[in-house]
């Protein structure tokens, strides 16, 4: 991933104001999609926005910079059908944490609201002991208005589905534990 500095003509937020407003970031926003850039960040004041494009490593500064996002919109999507959920996913809280247990967990990679269907009508991308291929997709995580598709790192077979559908999602949090074989 390369980095570059922004020419002066490239920042439009006001930095002369103390803290970001929603203009200031819709603007950081609208840059990185002009762009190739895949990650801006920018110190305002006490402020930090850390914008990032894709799925990347996290590193203890990023992690610990507050998070802007906006709220999922009700009319683009809305959740699923009132199936019960999976009995794996709230027994995930109750018995031990994903990380203790073997697998790998598929996190997600930016704030946002999972959804485990391409649509309401759809059935689920996968269910609890589905055999998965690396670069299956698992599940949608919506951003921004976008639909990102989060896809199986390894084969495996799901042991876990840790979040419900149509939940908020925050930066890192563990999706599936996925076992491999």
């Amino acid at each position: 991933m390369a980095t570059r500095p922004l020419k002066q003509a490239d920042r439009t937020p006001d930095v002369s104001a103390p803290g970001f407003s929603l203009e200031d970031v819709k603007k950081l926003v609208q840059l990185l999609e002009r762009s190739d850039v895949t990650l801006i960040e920018w110190e305002k004041g006490s402020d930090k926005v850390v914008i990032q494009r894709g799925a990347v490593a996290v590193s203890p500064a990023v992690a610990a910079a507050p998070v802007f996002h906006a709220a999922p919109v009700a009319a683009t999507v809305a959740p699923l059908s009132a199936a019960p959920a999976p009995a794996a996913a709230p027994a995930a809280k109750a018995d031990a944490k994903p990380a203790d247990k073997p697998g790998a967990l598929v996190t997600s990679p930016f704030v946002g609201t999972f959804y485990r269907a391409p649509s309401p009508e759809s059935p689920p991308f996968v269910d609890v002991g589905q055999k998965v291929k690396k670069g299956q997709t698992l599940c949608i995580v919506e951003a921004m208005k976008l639909m990102n598709e989060i896809e199986a790192e390894q084969d495996g077979t799901v042991a876990e589905i840790l979040v419900q559908n149509a939940t908020p999602v925050e930066f890192g949090e563990a999706l599936f534990r996925i076992v491999p074989g």
